[in-house]
């Protein structure tokens, strides 16, 4: 995010200048928009990642040469809100119901579970920062789960569980540094969670959005949030052909009738609220389901032999992008800044 800093005294305190520039996507989105509280954050993040010897409490924030804000780092802000419970929450401790594909039901430690959901789940190449918003998500799903279903599937809408023994092969090169590279995930952000209201949100998660995250109404804390750096995602853009016979196939009309496939409405984040096929009108999760497409931001070109769907983003665009949080922590954002990002609304807690 910052290129360059500056240390200056300007006579009676030291002030540190933080560098950026426009022509970078990320001082586009958490530039000038940003919040004083993300970017203490940012700030505080970047001047411990890069051993820093700044002991003020002013900074400027200079794009292009500048200064479009005054920052005052002085007040500590509380990170995470702490919990007090009798129960213990550690991930050693807590035990998961989890009922695999076959029926069978297991306990596991949620520590056990955390891992297996990462490494199914995630990247592995992944910075650290963003594994812990992602487990921080995945345990909350965990605690969710538990206190109301009692049990967690291992194959839900949400995330999916695999014991991390399955990966030994894949990884057998990198198996021991892969490893604790998810264990520091997991440990590092032992018994914290998100809540909206009080009560455990339903921590959605994509691939990359079309970039502009989505909403739905029965979630309160989803806000559509720009997420530009989607852009740059080798998943962003997918060219997809069906020919007729194909088509006639999935939606049991005659190839004539495409002729008539027109999208009626859309989203403000340009994904398809409805489209018309031969005489059906469909929502846009749906066509995309049916023709098995990433993401429901489809652009639709008739040809003489085939249809072709140009698709942007890919998966729901609720919630957090991975991608789009991975180029966050790159950019010295911390776990605490993804969730905030993605999640401006929630309330992230620990237990103790």
């Amino acid at each position: 995010m910052f290129y360059r800093y500056e240390i200056k005294d300007v006579g009676n305190e030291d002030v540190l200048y933080l560098y950026l520039t426009m022509a970078y996507e990320f001082s586009k989105e958490l530039g000038i928009n940003a919040s004083d509280d993300d970017i203490k954050r940012r700030t505080r993040n970047f001047v411990k990642n890069n051993n820093i010897d700044f002991k003020g409490h002013k900074a400027f924030l200079v794009i292009d040469g500048i200064i479009v804000k005054t920052v005052d780092l002085e007040e500590e802000e509380e990170e995470i809100e702490v919990i007090k419970e009798d129960h213990d929450y550690s991930d050693a401790h807590y035990l998961v119901t989890v009922e695999l594909d076959d029926h069978i039901v297991v306990e596991l430690t949620l520590k056990e579970y955390l891992l297996g959901v990462l490494a199914t789940n995630a990247n592995m190449e992944m910075e650290l920062e963003t594994l812990k918003s992602l487990a921080i998500l995945y345990r909350t799903y965990a605690f969710k789960e538990m206190d109301e279903e009692k049990k967690i599937m291992a194959v839900n809408r949400f995330q999916i569980y695999k014991p991390l023994s399955y990966y030994k092969l894949a990884w057998i090169k990198d198996y021991n540094s892969t490893y604790h590279k998810l264990l520091r995930a997991v440990e590092e952000t032992d018994r914290e969670f998100v809540v909206y209201d009080d009560h455990y949100i339903t921590p959605f998660v994509h691939i990359c959005s079309n970039g502009y995250t989505s909403v739905d109404p029965a979630y309160l804390y989803l806000e559509s949030r720009p997420s530009l750096w989607d852009y740059a995602s080798p998943q962003f853009m997918k060219i997809t052909d069906y020919n007729y016979e194909q088509l006639e196939g999935i939606f049991n009309i005659k190839k004539e009738e495409f002729t008539n496939m027109e999208i009626l409405s859309t989203f403000p984040n340009n994904r398809i609220k409805e489209i018309k096929v031969g005489n059906e009108i469909m929502d846009g999760v749906t066509f995309k389901k049916l023709l098995n497409l990433p993401s429901d931001d489809i652009t639709i070109i008739m040809n003489k032999d085939h249809i072709r769907f140009i698709t942007r983003g890919f998966g729901i665009s609720l919630g957090l992008s991975q991608f789009g949080a991975n180029e966050m922590a790159k950019n010295n954002c911390s776990y605490t800044d993804i969730i905030r990002y993605y999640y401006p609304s929630v309330v992230i807690k620990r237990f103790v």
